[in-house]
């Protein structure tokens, strides 16, 4: 269960590793991508499809990432986040965020419980943007929503 330490121990982390993020520059993924660039963290882009992400190199997989990420944000399919969450354990990435505002984002069961069995921190199905101090008020309303319904991490 997700609870707003793991949420504040992932957001604390400097370097990550944003895998999943779009070619298409509207899409979400690249605009969470930017917020995260503008706030200092240095995060690394991660899709086998891409050669950049906003001017910066676009490694294939986690495992290519040097020096290594303390934390990786999972943007990708469930079908594909079993087979990231395995090379995050590969590169020794102990803290996982996998992405949803609705609909699945990025969870998967399976990567759920691998994460569980093999130690990995996990920040399931929340959305980044909730949790970062001073977000437009959409992000601020999402949160409170979730307040009220009970749903909020505690």
């Amino acid at each position: 269960m997700t609870t707003i330490q793991n949420i504040r121990d992932f957001l604390g982390l400097k370097r990550l590793a944003v895998v999943g993020v779009s070619r298409n520059p509207q899409d979400f993924t690249r605009t969470l991508f930017r917020e995260l660039l503008r706030r200092g963290y240095d995060v690394v882009p991660v899709n086998p499809n891409l050669a950049e992400v906003e001017g910066l190199p676009c490694l294939p997989h986690v495992q290519d990432v040097s020096p290594p990420v303390e934390g990786a944000l999972l943007l990708t399919k469930p079908s594909v986040t079993d087979q990231v969450v395995r090379e995050c354990a590969q590169a020794g990435v102990r803290r996982v965020w996998m992405y949803r505002a609705a609909g699945a984002g990025a969870v998967s069961q399976g990567a759920v419980g691998y994460c569980q069995s093999n130690g990995i921190d996990l920040v399931e199905g929340e959305c980044p943007f909730m949790f970062l101090e001073g977000t437009s008020w959409p992000h601020r309303l999402h949160g409170f929503c979730r307040k009220m319904l009970g749903r909020y991490p505690q």
